[in-house]
């Protein structure tokens, strides 16, 4: 069985590049899980790669989703395990790229979650309760119904807060329920998985100077016209870079203001990412520091 190569690791740890120098050595192609690359015209504040950046490597499942679309993991995994089945007929090595924790998971485990019909009132009643109550209130709600999936959850995460009591409301089964079924069905392809790691102090400075260099290449002007030309954006513009600028436009904060909550939530994201992958028993932890040469060679195995 082919190996697929996955290489995970918080926003701004270096798996852009890093993927793309291994899929120049494999014959490979690239199958993003970023659960927020996935939107079109979301470009600059997801940090999605450019045709520059990709030098010629074939990406998939990035940029193909409207912003005013809903995309579930469900929808995620059967796409993602079609592009690998794909990429392997050619002959070609599947690498598996990016930071989505639960879409890493869901292909890993072979996790299989209901591909649940999305009741908008409902959703809008929770969002409602945040809004009006606070986060705190809904994670309690929530932790009733599954504590053991909220242990891996932020008191500041809606958006999987909301997840959990959604997959209950629509199934009847806790998403913890859900994913100990799943995992009895053993995975259908052999995935080997690499980790990026940076020290702390390290990877707030990368961070900071992504947020700076975004905010240079015009992330203000693209979430403008985003604005202007949908009227609706259910989950993309909860994305982190996105909903701080609307904020902004809407004048309930200065542009410095913005920036720094930017960068902040953008460092609570990456903890948040880290907690989740050193639960991944398999992994194989590579220090970012190294040079390229040295990672491809943990990677291809020369060391």
């Amino acid at each position: 069985m082919k190996k697929v190569i996955v290489i995970v690791g918080p926003t701004a740890s270096g798996k852009t590049s890093l993927s793309i120098e291994l899929a120049k050595r494999t014959n490979g192609e690239i199958v993003s899980a970023d659960s927020m690359q996935i939107y079109q015209e979301m470009n600059i504040g997801t940090a999605k790669p450019t045709q520059e950046e990709m030098q010629g490597i074939p990406h998939h499942l990035l940029d193909f989703v409207s912003p005013e679309e809903r995309f579930s993991v469900s929808d995620y995994k059967i796409l993602a395990e079609t592009k690998i089945s794909e990429i392997i007929q050619k002959d070609h090595q599947p690498i598996v790229v990016g930071g989505t924790g639960l879409y890493i998971n869901s292909l890993i485990y072979g996790i299989a979650y209901p591909n649940m019909k999305y009741d908008e009132a409902y959703r809008q009643s929770l969002e409602k309760i945040a809004k009006e109550k606070g986060n705190l209130y809904l994670y309690e709600k929530a932790k009733k119904i599954d504590e053991q999936a909220m242990q891996r959850i932020s008191v500041n995460d809606t958006k999987r807060i909301i997840r959990v009591l959604e997959i209950y409301h629509a199934t009847g089964k806790t998403k913890t329920q859900i994913e100990c079924e799943s995992r009895k069905n053993k995975p259908p392809f052999s995935y080997v998985i690499y980790g990026l790691y940076f020290d702390r102090a390290e990877l707030y400075d990368r961070i900071n100077q992504r947020v700076d260099q975004m905010m240079e290449q015009g992330l203000v002007e693209e979430v403008k016209q985003i604005q202007e030309k949908y009227q609706k954006f259910p989950t993309a513009m909860q994305a982190i870079g996105y909903k701080e600028v609307v904020d902004y436009l809407e004048g309930n904060c200065t542009k410095e203001e913005m920036v720094e909550k930017i960068k902040m939530e953008t460092r609570r994201y990456a903890k948040r990412q880290m907690t989740w992958f050193r639960k991944i028993q398999e992994i194989q932890w590579i220090d970012g520091n190294q040079s390229m040469e040295e990672k491809l060679s943990i990677i291809l195995g020369e060391k």
